[in-house]
């Protein structure tokens, strides 16, 4: 499980930054690439990396402004020409008129797709669960920005517990059916009696991973709510120390309130992005560090960065 950002930048692209979407690659676990927010030029910087745009089976949207959607009919058009590859189909999670923004747009370019998009809309009261599998669950919670925005919570339901082999072996179990009888909690007898019971051999379920992907945002309980335990917080960082005033009326956060809100929810690590323009490149270790004052686990991410979680 990664996450590789895609655009890191706030409001506009810059030469170092484009606007924002990260990639969460679940290939490993589902061979599917979730998709968080689109902005333009989004399928250039795919092009960059591993990423194939039929992985991509799941998009979330976490408002409608254009640094977060104006890239989607430009992907969801390039995704239609791998001809040579199986179309399948593709979901879209975001408030209400991602649908009308997205089918307008294909529709006055004269763009047809070969596989269909099946929307999901939510508004302040349909919030909540939004997806469930049998491996992930997803929730949204509005957030406080200029406009109707959410977070994401990603969380992997508990893994199986691993099965040793090797004390199998030692028991005198015989490489075979009954391994796999074991493996799904099945307690067997060998030929000599001797009983063998499933639990000896199997580890205890291993907690799955909670993975908060938040919007533009002021500093909120909600925030926090959606980053609680997280093993990963990816926090928006459009302003930097001394600038809450700006931050709360623009409806952006600092580094510091982003840090501020890692250490309520305990999570584990903290990713800033959505980086103002106006930070240089030497400007970026001051924000890092000021954050690391605050919550030690902090990280400014850049472009086409990937990060194992």
């Amino acid at each position: 499980m990664d996450i590789q950002f895609l655009g890191t930048g706030a409001g506009q692209p810059s030469k170092a930054r484009n606007v924002s979407s990260l990639a969460l690659k679940l290939l490993d676990e589902i061979n599917e690439v979730w998709l968080f927010d689109c902005g333009e030029g989004t399928q250039n910087r795919i092009l960059e990396t591993t990423i194939r745009p039929r992985k991509v089976s799941k998009i979330f949207i976490t408002h409608l402004h254009g640094d977060h959607i104006f890239g989607l009919p430009g992907f969801l058009s390039s995704r239609a020409f791998q001809a040579n590859e199986e179309q399948t189909d593709l979901e879209i999670y975001g408030p209400q008129g991602i649908k009308s923004f997205v089918l307008t747009s294909l529709r006055v370019s004269g763009s047809r797709l070969p596989y269909r998009i099946h929307f999901h809309e939510f508004d302040q009261d349909s919030l909540g669960k939004i997806l469930e599998t049998d491996k992930f669950t997803v929730y949204a919670e509005e957030l406080d920005h200029t406009i109707f925005c959410v977070g994401y919570r990603v969380m992997q339901k508990d893994l199986e517990g691993t099965l040793d082999a090797e004390k199998l072996k030692a028991a005198g179990v015989p490489f075979g059916p009954l391994f796999g009888k074991i493996k799904n909690g099945q307690d067997v007898v060998l030929e000599d009696g001797t009983e063998i019971k499933a639990s000896d051999y199997i580890s205890a379920p291993r907690p799955g991973k909670i993975i908060t992907i938040l919007g533009d945002t002021r500093k909120t309980d909600a925030s926090v709510r959606l980053a609680v335990n997280a093993d990963v917080l990816v926090h928006e960082s459009t302003y930097g120390k001394g600038d809450e005033k700006i931050a709360r009326n623009h409806g952006h956060s600092t580094n510091m309130q982003a840090a501020q809100v890692a250490v309520e929810a305990s999570a584990k690590r903290l990713l800033l992005n959505h980086i103002s323009a106006r930070f240089l490149s030497k400007d970026i270790s001051k924000l890092k560090k000021d954050a690391a004052s605050v919550f030690e686990n902090a990280h400014v991410v850049k472009d086409l960065e990937e990060v194992e979680i």
